[in-house]
């Protein structure tokens, strides 16, 4: 994945982590509230990926 792609996909799990979330709050369900913690987690972890990756990018072009 590239560098956009990875930070639209962070931001796509960070969205639907915090739906989950809700979701379990409002249904008093832990699972799912824990379900949605760990999606919005890994939204940004990708969301991270993408901006390292961008920045090794620009490093690599200022050479």
């Amino acid at each position: 994945m590239g560098s956009t792609s990875d930070k639209m996909a962070g931001k796509g799990n960070e969205v639907a982590g915090k739906i989950k979330q809700a979701a379990g709050d409002m249904t008093d369900n832990p699972k799912l509230k824990a379900k949605g913690n760990a999606q919005e987690a890994k939204g940004h972890a990708q969301q991270a990926k993408g901006k390292i990756k961008e920045a090794g990018k620009d490093f690599v072009d200022r050479m």
